[in-house]
C-alpha cells in the first residue's frame, strides 16, 4: 500500500509499504531506478516480504515532480529528475524510510538499482542501515569520500556501460571491504521489464542478495 513519510527537513513524500504474511525478519527500503516507484518494482518488494522483509520503497522523485512513474521508454525523463536531485535531500527521504522501519523494531537494510544502487552505497556509509546492496550502481565517484558504516554487498554486469571496469576497480580500491560479484550481463540486468533482463543473473543476484539479508537481519 502506498502510504506517506515526513523527512527531517519537514518534507512528504509518498512511500511504498509491503507487509509479509507473518512475523517480519528485518526492514528493507528498496531504493528506486530513474524511473521512480515502479510496478515492476512493488514486484520486487512483493518478492522479499514472501520471504519475511517489512518492505518500503520512498518516492525519491516526491521533491521535485510529487507522484512521477516514468516509463520504462522514456528513461532521459528519469535522468533529468536524477540529476537535477539534491543529494542530500534525497538522503533525507531515504532516512525517513529507514526510520519509519526501524521505529517497528525492525533491523533494517537498503537495496537500490541503478541510481538507488550508488544511492545505497550512501545509506551504508552515512545512515543508521544494518547493510546495504547496490544491484548495478551508478555515479559510484561521488560515494567514494567516506568510509563504510555497514556491510555492502554488489551485483554488476560485465558489459554494464553505465559502470566501467575503471570505475568499479576505483571503487573496490576505495572500499576494500566491499563485497563484489560480477555477472555475464549489462545494465538493469535485473530489471525483468526491460529488454536487458537477464534471468539467470538476476536469480543469482537475488539469492546473495536474500543470504546477505539473513545474515545481517536475520
Amino acid at each position: 500500500m502506498m502510504t506517506k513519510l515526513t523527512a527531517a527537513d519537514g518534507q512528504v513524500l509518498d512511500c511504498w509499504i509491503e507487509e509479509p504474511a507473518g512475523a517480519p525478519r528485518g526492514g528493507l527500503v528498496i531504493l528506486q531506478e530513474i524511473f521512480g516507484v515502479t510496478d515492476q518494482l512493488k514486484g520486487v518488494a512483493a518478492k522479499y516480504a514472501a520471504e519475511g522483509y517489512v518492505v518500503a520503497i520512498p518516492a525519491l522523485f516526491d521533491r521535485q515532480a510529487p507522484g512521477t512513474v516514468v516509463p520504462f521508454d522514456k528513461g532521459p525523463i528519469g535522468r533529468d529528475l536524477m540529476l537535477a536531485a539534491d543529494l542530500d535531500k534525497t538522503m533525507l527521504d531515504m532516512d525517513a524510510a529507514v526510520q519509519a522501519l526501524s521505529a517497528r523494531g525492525l533491523k533494517t537494510a537498503v537495496m537500490g538499482f541503478c541510481w538507488g544502487g550508488g544511492l545505497a552505497l550512501r545509506a551504508a556509509q552515512k545512515l543508521d542501515v544494518a547493510g546495504g546492496i547496490a544491484f548495478y550502481g551508478t555515479r559510484l565517484p561521488q560515494y567514494l569520500d567516506a568510509p563504510l558504516k555497514a556491510p555492502m554487498l554488489g551485483h554488476f554486469g560485465t558489459t554494464d556501460d553505465h559502470v566501467p571496469p575503471a570505475m568499479l576497480e576505483e571503487a573496490k580500491a576505495a572500499l576494500p571491504e566491499w563485497e563484489i560479484h560480477m555477472y555475464e550481463a549489462g545494465h538493469a540486468f535485473a530489471n525483468d521489464a526491460r529488454p536487458s533482463y537477464a534471468p539467470d543473473a538476476a536469480a543469482l543476484a537475488h539469492e546473495r542478495s536474500l543470504a546477505f539479508l539473513r545474515g545481517h537481519l536475520g
